[in-house]
């Protein structure tokens, strides 16, 4: 699985998310700065060789969302829109539907099949010396195990 560009259509699959009177700001490598709201691929792990000969592996993403402290109540309603199960601003729909469509490869080609699993938050997150609200989406990423 090629991990660099599976970390970008992740980024691209989440940035298709409707909110009101913002836009999220989505990358697939943690940023030096935030510009909230943000989405970004925070780290990952692999499970190799989930089936012989190389052909399966699996990788479990964290992404993390963080948006503005400036007024708790907003921040909260926004994160609680984004985390939600369904709808335009529910970013589990609007990374699940990169799953393509049925018998068609995931993520524009560079996965097989993709599912987010959990959904964290809300708390406290410092980076780079400023604190945001956030939470962090688990998202689990089927694809070939030889890249």
């Amino acid at each position: 699985m090629d991990i660099y560009n599976v970390r970008a259509q992740l980024a691209l699959a989440a940035s298709a998310v409707v909110l009101p009177n913002a836009s999220l700001t989505c990358t697939g490598y943690m940023p030096d700065s935030v510009s909230e709201p943000c989405l970004f691929v925070s780290d990952y792990t692999i499970e190799f060789d989930r089936t012989m000969n190389r052909s399966m592996d699996v990788v479990t993403f964290t992404v993390r969302v963080l948006v503005s402290r400036a007024d708790d109540l907003s921040g909260q309603k926004l994160m609680d829109s984004m985390m939600s199960g369904s709808g335009t601003s529910s970013l589990k729909d609007v990374i699940e539907d990169a799953r393509g469509a049925p018998g068609t490869a995931a993520l524009n080609g560079y996965a097989h099949d993709l599912r987010v699993t959990r959904m964290q938050g809300l708390r406290l997150y410092e980076h780079n010396g400023a604190q945001y609200l956030g939470a962090e989406i688990t998202i689990d990423v089927i694809g070939d195990g030889s890249p």
